[in-house]
């Protein structure tokens, strides 16, 4: 039996397709502001593999929301959208009002918090930088931050006189350029905080996002474990306890 499984961020559509429970096919692609519009470019496609029920976690608004939704109903299958609770699956919710909370961030928690023992801190290195923090069964909350590529657009766009053209984010290590000292203080920045988060209180460090490496690296004290479709494993834990 053969799942579809989507993950509509800000700026991309990711999807996995899996069948007794192995990926078979996956693909992340830009859709431009327009996720609905990429994804009935999709819908062929996956009528032709044949698939028997659709998970779904969006970050979108109601109206595109009601888009995916009329697009995916074609596949005549049984259509599960994520959406955070106050308490799920054993899992509750730190903020106070459920809707403000991202349901990728909420679904990546619920994939790792499965021991009370445990204390969890969960990094999404994507669009933005997401930290949540979980003890046990219990989201704490977290912390939004933007992300690499985001402060460096902010530094262009409103830093008279100075060029900063793309470059690695690869180096702690002063700057002995504007270029370098660009990148290697955003990326300071962010490890800094970073680190501040697990000295007030250490816990298992897992990363997932497109720059979960980078991070890794130096991070490298801590442990950190790459989970790369996090969110995939949350979607699968959210749609089987409706079952």
């Amino acid at each position: 039996m053969k799942s579809l499984w989507l993950d509509i961020g800000n700026t991309r559509l990711k999807y996995w397709v899996t069948e007794n429970n192995q990926v078979v096919e996956h693909a992340a692609e830009l859709h431009l502001q327009s996720p609905a519009d990429l994804l009935l470019g999709l819908i062929q496609h996956f009528k032709n593999l044949g698939i028997h029920q659709a998970g779904v976690s969006s970050v979108q608004d109601l109206q595109s929301n009601e888009r995916i939704r009329n697009i995916l109903k074609q596949l005549n299958v049984p259509i599960i959208c994520a959406k955070v609770h106050a308490e799920y699956a054993g899992l509750s919710c730190g903020y106070d009002n459920t809707t403000q909370l991202g349901i990728d961030r909420w679904l990546q928690v619920l994939a790792v918090a499965h021991n009370t023992d445990e204390k969890y801190c969960v990094i999404s290195c994507g669009t933005a930088l997401t930290i949540d923090l979980a003890d046990g069964l219990n989201h704490l909350g977290g912390y939004i931050l933007p992300n690499l590529y985001l402060q460096r657009d902010s530094l262009i766009q409103n830093t008279k006189g100075i060029k900063i053209p793309d470059a690695a984010f690869d180096e702690l290590s002063p700057g002995r350029n504007t270029i370098d000292a660009v990148h290697h203080g955003i990326l300071l920045g962010l490890v800094s905080i970073i680190k501040n988060v697990l000295e007030q209180s250490p816990r298992k460090l897992i990363l997932t996002g497109g720059d979960a490496p980078l991070f890794a690296k130096f991070l490298a004290e801590y442990n950190p474990i790459i989970e790369p479709d996090l969110l995939l494993q949350g979607l699968q834990k959210y749609i089987l306890h409706q079952n």
